[in-house]
Order: structure tokens, then sequence, then C-alpha cells
């Protein structure tokens, strides 16, 4: 019997008073049990305003964050936050978060990094867990000499910094987002390779495996319909903390001039491109940097609810 056909299956809990019984299904403890971590819900509704910023940035964004304000307003580079309900003069410009260096709002320009910043975390986790399932099923499905290549070069990519093998890979490979995005998937690849092979030699050798295969079920059978879903669990988990470290790495290559390139609206290259202005002009370093601390604690908090949440061993349940 699966993971899967057990999660079809119901188990009995206590209801709100503690008096009566009722079926609930294995996903709906989970559901439970996540809704209860205040710190989960807390990550959950930061990330919920960061999805909602990213796809509302074109209509709520009051300037484009591409071009400069010369021109259009009287305006000064790094001028400072302008609000009128806090005491700005009528007669100059509002602009919540000020003037970068370039004469652009910067309140723009980082409604838009969000939405670049989302779609660096969930692409490079998602192509880094597609490769990474491939050949962590294969290494531990089929042991032997094919397990021990794949393994090898997964540790010789882990023996390195995966910052430094990034900055590595971007740096043959060319300053540029698309780079990036390619050099951070590469180094994600071998958390999620040996998080599926581990899962693969837990249950390789299971009843329901052996019998699926004297039934003359093939390999590609039997590890994507028998074993990978007994490894979505730790995936997930993975998956949601690891958005966080791609976004991460992703700022750190832009700051650095190896990942997003000006003019694009990218929170580690608007870091960068201010970082000499941090006591002059402290607020174009300040929000993006706060921006980033923000993403990326929303997507620990979240990992850290649903592994919990998650875990088998949180078997009390409470209606």
């Amino acid at each position: 019997m699966t993971d899967q056909d057990v999660s079809t299956k119901t188990a009995v809990a206590l209801d709100a008073e503690g008096l009566s019984l009722k079926s609930v299904s294995l996903w709906q403890i989970t559901w439970r049990r996540f809704f209860r971590r205040k710190s989960a819900l807390v990550g959950l509704g930061i990330l919920a305003v960061l999805v909602f910023i990213a796809i509302t940035a074109p209509w709520i964004a009051p300037y484009d964050p591409y071009k400069p304000l010369i021109g259009i307003e009287k305006v000064q580079r790094r001028e400072k936050p302008c609000i009128h309900l806090l005491g700005c003069p009528k007669d100059r410009p509002q602009h919540i978060m000020g003037i970068d260096g370039n004469v652009r709002d910067q309140f723009s320009r980082l409604l838009y990094g969000a939405r670049l910043s989302l779609v660096i975390g969930i692409s490079t986790v998602s192509f880094a867990i597609v490769i990474g399932t491939i050949l962590g099923a294969i290494g531990g499905y089929f042991g032997g000499w094919v397990d021990n290549v794949i393994m090898r070069i997964m540790d010789v990519l882990l023996a390195f910094p995966s910052l430094l093998l990034a900055i590595t890979i971007v740096t043959v490979l060319g300053p540029g987002l698309i780079n990036a995005l390619i050099a951070i998937s590469i180094v994600s690849i071998p958390a999620y390779a040996r998080v599926v092979r581990a899962s693969v030699l837990s249950v390789r050798e299971m009843d329901y495996v052996a019998a699926s295969r004297a039934l003359g079920g093939s390999d590609g059978h039997i590890i994507f319909k028998r074993i990978l879903p007994n490894a979505l669990t730790p995936l997930i988990v993975q998956g949601t903390l690891g958005i966080a470290t791609a976004i991460l790495e992703a700022a750190a290559l832009s700051f650095l001039g190896l990942g997003a390139q000006p003019p694009t609206p990218e929170w580690g290259s608007m870091l960068g491109a201010e970082r000499n202005q941090v006591f002059t002009a402290p607020h174009l370093v300040f929000y993006p940097g706060f921006a980033i601390m923000l993403t990326v604690l929303s997507f620990n908090l979240l990992g850290d609810g649903l592994r919990d949440a998650l875990d088998p061993r949180l078997a009390h349940v409470s209606g």
C-alpha cells in the first residue's frame, strides 16, 4: 500500500468539543495543521500581497519603471520621498519612495521588481525540481554505477558554495538575467536530486513496487506512478524554501552586475546601482533591501509551516 493510497483513506479526529467523532481526510488534517501555525499564515499573507502586487503592477505603478522623468516633472536625482499626506508640499510631485540616480520613480520600479523576483524564484526552482527529480529517481531506482555517477556529479556541485558556483557559471556564460537563471537552476539541482533519491531508496523494495514489477510494469511506470508520489511531500517543502534561496541568489548576482542588467527593475540591481549612496540617499538602498528581506521571509515561513503540517509524526489532530 502506497502513501498515496493511505492518503485517500480517512482518519478519525475529535471535533471542536472533543465529544463526537467524524471522518477527516489526511489532506484536511494537513491543512488544519498548517492553518494552526501563525508564522505560516504570516508568510502566506505576505506572499499573497506580493503576488497581488506582481499581477497588478502595470495598473498601480504611477510611472513607467524604465523611463526617466526628465522633461516630464521637475525632479532631481536621488530626491527624497515626497508624500503629500505626510506634509510634503503640494507644489512638489508625489513620489512615495523617492527618485533614483537615473531620475526614475523608485516606487514604480519596486512594484515591477516584485513581478521579476517571483518569476525568477519559481522558474529556477521548477527547472531544478524537474531535472533533480529525474536524476534522483534514476540513480535511486537503478543503483549501481548509474547511481554512483549521478551522485558523484551532485557531490561535486555541492562541494562549492552555491553562490560562488553561480558566479563562476555566469562568468563563463556572460552577464545577463537568463544566464543568471540558468546558473541558479544548476546549483539548485543537487538538493532536489538527493531528496528524491532518498525517497526512492526507501520505497523501491516495498511490496507494492515488487508487485508492480511482477505484473510487468515498466521501469518508467514504476518510477513515476508508484515511487515518485511518495517524494511529493519533501519536494513541496524543499521547493518552497528553495524559492527564497533562488530569489536571494538572483539578487546577489544582480547586485554584482552579473544578473539583471540596467534598466531592468530588479531589486538586486537597484541595490547595486545605489550602494554608494547608503548615507546620502538611504531610501534608495532601504526599500529594495527590505523588499528582498520580506520576500525571502515569506517563503521561509511558508516552507516551515508546510514542513510541520506535512510531518507524519505530528499525529495529534484537533477538530
